[in-house]
Formats: C-alpha cells, sequence, structure tokens
C-alpha cells in the first residue's frame, strides 16, 4: 500500500467490501429445498434422496438415479454385489467405486464388449441416459466382487457406498444373502 494515497486506499477498501458483500449474499438465500442456507435436514432424511434396505433414488437438481435390487451375497471368502442401476438423467454417469463399512472395496468388471452401456470406462462402469443397467446377472453384465466382505451369520444388510461421476457419493443398504 505504499505509494498510495488515501483516497486510493479508501476507495480500494469500499471496492473489497462491496465485492465481499456481493459474493456473501448468495449464502443467504434459502436452498433449493426451501430450507434457509446452513440449516440440515432432519435427521434421517434428506431432500431429494429416498431410501430402505436394497434401494436408494436420488432426485437432485438434473441427477436422477435409482439404486435397486442391491443384494450382497456373501460367504466366508468375501462376495458380490448384485443390483440394478437406473440413469434418467439427460447425461452419462459412471459408478466408479463400491466401499463396504469394513473398508474394502469392491472390484468392478465391465460388460462384455467395448461400447455401450455397462462397459468399463477410465472413469467406471458407463451408465447412458434413459438406461437400466443389471449388475451381477446373467448375460454378460457389469459385476462387482466384495473381495473383503463376509457374511456373518445374523448379518441383514451391508451398508455400501457408491461412487458415481455425477451424483457423487450414494450410500445404499444391500440386503444380505448367504453365497
Amino acid at each position: 500500500m505504499r505509494g498510495m494515497t488515501g483516497n486510493a486506499r479508501a476507495a480500494l477498501a469500499i471496492s473489497l467490501c462491496a465485492a465481499f458483500s456481493l459474493l456473501t449474499a448468495g449464502c443467504a438465500g434459502t436452498g433449493d429445498d426451501g430450507r434457509p442456507s446452513g440449516t440440515t435436514a432432519p435427521a434421517g432424511e434428506t431432500p431429494g434422496i429416498t431410501s430402505a434396505p436394497g434401494r436408494v433414488e436420488v432426485r437432485i437438481a438434473d441427477i436422477d438415479l435409482a439404486v435397486t435390487d442391491a443384494v450382497a451375497h456373501l460367504g466366508p471368502s468375501g462376495g458380490t454385489l448384485s443390483m440394478s442401476v437406473r440413469n434418467d438423467s439427460t447425461v452419462p454417469e459412471h459408478l466408479g467405486m463400491v466401499a463396504t463399512s469394513t473398508g474394502g472395496r469392491g472390484v468392478l468388471a465391465g460388460a462384455e464388449g467395448t461400447k455401450g452401456t455397462g462397459v468399463l470406462t477410465t472413469a467406471g462402469i458407463l451408465l447412458q441416459p434413459g438406461t437400466t443397467v443389471t449388475f451381477g446377472g446373467a448375460g454378460g453384465g457389469p459385476s462387482v466382487e466384495l473381495p473383503r466382505a463376509r457374511g456373518t451369520g445374523g448379518q441383514r444388510t451391508l451398508p455400501l457406498t457408491l461412487q458415481f461421476g455425477v451424483a457423487g457419493l450414494v450410500h445404499v443398504d444391500a440386503r444380505v444373502s448367504a453365497r
């Protein structure tokens, strides 16, 4: 600030205050769900997301994604995940990672072939707009191995985190079935 006159310093301070006020003004409005910014949904409730064991639906902004029939088939030496993922968004989506509550990561394998929905790309399993991809089914579709997940007698669900390229992290409780 050396070499600046008092008037120049005052003008700079006013400009910075005005810019800061404009930048923070958007933070004081309401969120997409009508609640004031900075407030959170009640425990167990996230606007735009509905879930139950074996399924989750995400409908926020331009994201329209549904995971259904999620079942972890577990045995003493690991397991597999079967599920259907419906992408009703207008842009392609990718499933890039599956993590278990026990710290394990799923191993993704793409559908047979090199093009189209369900194939493994560098971003993950491709989910084209308007399609449903079935994981772990017959017919050469994509699959998810869960090498570190183990079945324990009374376990009813396995908490999973699915990482999508557009939707981000999605939590689902897969129903557990003996392998």
